[in-house]
């Protein structure tokens, strides 16, 4: 007998499944992994590592059966970290049945292929052809490089001091085309940690102001709204939050009609970043360092 079935798989993937609609802005995959393994009771087999490679078998089955989950619609990935869409809570609610949930992933993956032929539903993962296997091993190895890298960059910018966190962003607008008028020194600011102008002068609007936090700490709208105080009506605001935004401080942010304000999470600071760091002075640089490493991409 198989020892990956899709019956047992299709268990633990709803127990994921569980554990991530608990969470619903996302979890880390290594979090969600985590407390999926303490929630299960494993067999040997699964509590064991594949040899070639040092790696948990559990981990590798799940991670090799949620590829199935995110081309059927049900989950997304992204920078590490796993959420169930509407239609991933839609199956969870319509497929009780562990192995008729992941069956009907499985078949959503095929018919997701485009020309590949149709192969009978099988009992054993482990009889998948070793086209099909090479292919998930390949997006399994992508999908950890990226969430190692995400999670790197993303500790390295939540333990920076509130300073210089301050003088990455100066830097990362100046890279970007604007000229930087004022950077808070330590003491009180006034809720502006930043001013900058589209043009050397400042004689042009918008002016720029921005407010920067570090840290783990997501802003809410109390928050939000006292920097909206400071923003006057021919302003431009930046709020830009390593931790993120609370949902209603993001849809207060959207709804702006008087004033402009522009959040920036984490995500998109680092997308900035990359996008503007061939222009980066070398100090700049040194405060975020990063070099592309290129793997072969898995098959979209």
């Amino acid at each position: 007998m198989p020892e990956i079935t899709i019956p047992r798989t299709g268990a633990h993937l709803r127990r994921l499944f569980e554990i991530l609609l608990a969470n619903p802005e996302g979890l880390q995959a290594r979090e969600a992994l985590k407390q999926l393994a303490a929630s299960v009771q494993l067999t040997p087999y699964e509590a064991g590592l594949y040899e070639s490679t040092g790696t948990p078998r559990f981990e590798k089955i799940v991670r090799f059966a949620t590829i199935d989950c995110v081309k059927a619609g049900w989950l997304v990935k992204n920078k590490g970290i796993w959420s169930v869409t509407h239609a991933g809570q839609q199956a969870y609610k319509d497929f009780f049945d562990p192995e008729a949930f992941y069956r009907e992933a499985i078949r959503l993956y095929r018919e997701w292929r485009v020309g590949a032929p149709t192969k009978p539903q099988v009992e054993g993962l482990e009889e998948f052809d070793s086209a099909e296997s090479a292919k998930a091993e390949a997006s399994i190895t992508y999908e950890r490089a990226d969430e190692q890298a995400w999670d790197e960059i993303e500790t390295h910018l939540r333990a920076m001091p509130p300073y210089e966190m301050q003088d990455l962003v100066a830097g990362l607008l100046k890279g970007l085309g604007y000229h930087i008028a004022w950077v808070s020194p330590p003491g009180k600011d006034g809720g502006i940690d930043i001013i900058a102008h589209t043009d050397p002068l400042g004689t042009q609007p918008p002016r720029i102001k921005v407010q920067v936090k570090g840290g783990n700490q997501k802003i809410d709208l109390p928050t939000l709204n006292s920097f909206l105080a400071v923003v006057d009506s021919g302003d431009v605001g930046l709020y830009v939050s390593v931790g993120g935004f609370t949902k209603d401080a993001e849809d207060t942010a959207r709804k702006q009609t008087g004033r402009k304000v522009t959040l920036i999470n984490a995500e998109r600071l680092v997308e900035l970043w990359i996008e503007a760091y061939p222009k980066l002075d070398q100090k700049s640089r040194q405060r975020l360092p990063l070099s592309p490493i290129y793997f072969l991409t898995p098959e979209d």
